[in-house]
C-alpha cells in the first residue's frame, strides 16, 4: 500500500515544498473517547497557535481557486474547534498530534479503501459523495480507485472511509509545507506512531515519506 502512494506532479507544481508522511497501522484496537486520549486533547488544546504554518495553508487553498475562509484546511478548522471534539481514541490521537503541530492529518479505514492512495488536480468528473459535493476541476483532492476521499486537499473526508471505533487497519496521511521542516513532520509522525502502539502494542506500523522526486 506504501509503494503505491503517489503525488501529481501537477500539485507539486502548485506547491514544491509539499510532503506527506504515510503511514499504516495494521491492528489497532479502537474505542470509544476515554480519559486518555481526552487528556491528549486537552494537552494539545494548551499549546500555543502556530498562525505561520496555518497561513502556508490559506496560501495553498487559494492556488487552487479555494476560499480558505470558507471551505478551511483541516488544520485551521480543528484548532478553532475548542474544546477539541471527542471522536474516538484513534482520531482523538491523531487529532492531538495534527493541533500541536499545526499539520494536517488524515485517517483512513484501510478497508474501505479501494486501490492507493493519490494526491491530484481533479478533473472534475470524480465520483464523490453527495454530502461532499463534487469537486471543481484544477481542485486538489485525495482519491482512490472508487472516487474521492477527502476535497480541497484536507478540507473534508468522505464517510466511505472515516475511522470507527470498529476500524482495525488505518492509513495516516500527514500533510506538510513550509515553514514546517521535514525534521518536525517526521517527529510528528514518531509521535503519532508512538500513541497507537500505546492504545495497540501489537499494532504493525509502517511509514513512507513522500516527496517531490521520490
Amino acid at each position: 500500500m506504501l509503494d503505491d502512494i503517489w503525488v501529481d506532479e501537477a500539485v507539486f507544481a502548485l506547491r514544491p515544498d509539499f510532503a506527506v508522511l504515510a503511514m499504516t497501522a495494521r491492528g489497532l484496537r479502537n474505542g470509544p473517547t476515554d480519559d486518555w486520549s481526552r487528556a491528549l486533547l486537552t494537552e494539545a488544546a494548551e499549546r500555543a497557535p502556530q498562525p505561520e504554518k496555518i497561513d502556508a495553508w490559506k496560501e495553498a487553498y487559494r492556488a487552487f481557486g479555494a476560499k480558505p475562509q470558507r471551505t478551511r484546511p483541516s488544520v485551521d478548522a480543528l484548532t478553532r474547534r475548542l474544546p477539541l471534539p471527542e471522536i474516538n481514541q484513534v482520531v482523538d490521537a491523531y487529532n492531538a498530534v495534527s493541533v500541536k503541530h499545526a499539520l494536517p492529518i488524515g485517517g483512513e479505514d484501510l478497508d474501505r479503501y479501494a486501490g492507493p492512495a493519490r494526491l491530484i488536480r481533479a478533473v472534475g468528473d470524480e465520483a464523490s459523495e453527495e454530502a461532499l459535493g463534487q469537486p471543481e476541476p484544477g481542485e486538489v483532492i485525495w482519491r482512490d480507485d472508487t472516487g474521492v476521499t477527502c476535497r480541497r486537499w484536507n478540507w473534508r473526508q468522505v464517510a466511505r472511509t472515516r475511522l470507527v471505533e470498529e476500524t482495525t487497519n488505518a492509513l495516516f496521511l500527514l500533510e506538510r509545507l513550509e515553514p514546517m521542516s521535514l525534521e518536525e513532520l517526521k517527529e510528528a509522525g514518531e509521535e503519532l506512531a508512538d500513541l497507537l502502539t500505546r492504545l495497540s502494542p501489537e499494532a504493525r506500523i509502517a511509514t513512507r515519506l513522500v516527496v517531490r522526486g521520490n
